[in-house]
């Protein structure tokens, strides 16, 4: 079973979270979220710096003993340290603690005095009554939890791109090493680059449709096959994902492409568009007099209507086929014109650099500008700056300012409204 970054960072924020709820050593817990938090914004695989002999503690917050917990996870999929702590919590009361308004005081007061562990004990011994009556409830807390508990009930789990994209790249290059397969988009909201996805569209152009689908269901990290057909199938990965996959020939990739991509909205306007023009576009191409006409490449799709190609990420139905038609299509901001970052932790709070190695690594990307926004004292699970430390840090920043002509260093800090305003 493959084991990607985010699954080690499930599981230490698991343990902080059953940690927390245990009432532990916050500096403990402190070091597993620090942990969690610096392997999330890592751009390199763990598994892959482990097989390459890398010294994991050269990682921001990684000690030998989290180094050594890292190897049991990416060895055998486990932790034994989670499976400990679940023997004296269940791990489901952790799902307590993403409800709005339960923090971990009031999860372990719920699982010892009433023994609540899942979101549907929970909701049953409200309607009883019984929650408002504990120490730190009350009525108006109660009401609020039970609207979060149905509101949380009815919708469906989204996954930041970010970490979709842990899931959904490397099942496409195991899709590519398929025989036969000519090309493989990650398509849906994914593709149009959306912060959140519900679900992933995969497309997969091939000559041998079966084996494309074969090889996809019994992917390492299928859990449930919910469809499987001669040209498509569905299934459920161990993250919790769907994965809806399509496999189509060369001839009308383009116009798949076009379709899986959407949004439903722009290819509802672009179906209405080709109408007026006594033309028919669906998966297959585009048709006019029954004739198809085109549909090879998404170009041509849009060609075919008198359009320049229209970036997936501009696929919303917010005027870009109007822009498109007047030739005014605004161009997409390139990584290269950025120019500044104004929200950076550093390793004096919850980041894994210093504030130096940042301003170096933003002279290479070409920043003219970086601001430091540490977290204040504030938020102390994070190691907030109290009021001397920001002075120091000011200090410095006037110090590197002074030395770094080619780059210039802001001064902020993240502070957090606490509940008295």
């Amino acid at each position: 079973m493959p084991i990607h970054n985010i699954d080690v960072v499930e599981i230490f924020n698991n343990i902080a979270d059953l940690l927390e709820i245990e009432n532990a050593n916050p500096f403990r817990i402190r070091a597993y979220r620090n942990a969690a938090r610096n392997i999330q914004t890592m751009t390199q695989d763990l598994k892959t710096l482990i097989e390459k002999g890398e010294d994991l503690k050269n990682i921001h917050g990684i000690g030998k003993d989290l180094e050594e917990k890292i190897r049991e996870i990416i060895d055998t999929g486990e932790c034994k340290a989670l499976l400990d702590l679940q023997k004296e919590v269940p791990a489901s009361v952790s799902s307590l603690l993403k409800i709005p308004g339960l923090g971990p005081k009031r999860v372990q007061i719920l699982y010892k005095e009433l023994g609540i562990n899942t979101p549907k004990q929970l909701e049953h011994a409200i309607c009883k009554g019984q929650v408002r009556a504990l120490h730190g409830f009350g009525k108006k807390l109660e009401e609020k939890v039970l609207y979060a508990l149905k509101t949380h009930a009815e919708k469906k789990r989204p996954f930041i791109l970010e970490i979709a994209s842990q899931y959904a790249e490397p099942l496409a290059k195991y899709l590519r090493n398929s025989k036969n397969v000519d090309s493989v988009h990650i398509a849906g909201s994914y593709r149009r680059q959306k912060e959140t996805v519900g679900d992933i569209d995969i497309l997969v152009t091939a000559s041998s449709r079966n084996s494309v689908i074969e090889r996809f269901a019994t992917y390492d990290e299928v859990v449930n096959i919910i469809s499987k057909g001669n040209t498509r199938a569905s299934v459920i990965l161990r993250c919790g994902l769907q994965v809806d996959l399509r496999v189509v020939g060369k001839h009308n990739s383009g116009a798949a492409l076009h379709y899986l991509t959407g949004s439903k909205a722009h290819n509802l306007a672009i179906r209405r568009l080709a109408q007026k023009h006594n033309m028919k576009i669906n998966e297959y191409g585009v048709y006019k007099n029954n004739k198809r006409i085109a549909g090879i490449t998404e170009s041509s799709v849009y060609h075919s209507l008198g359009l320049p190609f229209i970036p997936p990420e501009l696929r919303e139905d917010h005027g870009e086929i109007e822009a498109a038609q007047q030739n005014k299509l605004p161009e997409l901001i390139d990584i290269s014109e950025i120019k500044g970052d104004l929200h950076m932790h550093t390793r004096a709070s919850d980041g894994a650099y210093t504030i130096k190695q940042m301003a170096h690594r933003a002279l290479q990307s070409k920043f003219q500008y970086i601001a430091i926004t540490d977290h204040s004292k504030g938020l102390s699970v994070a190691h907030g700056l109290n009021s001397n430390a920001l002075e120091k840090q000011i200090e410095e920043i006037d110090s590197l300012n002074e030395k770094l002509k080619e780059i210039h260093i802001l001064k902020g800090i993240e502070v957090e409204i606490l509940e008295d305003g």
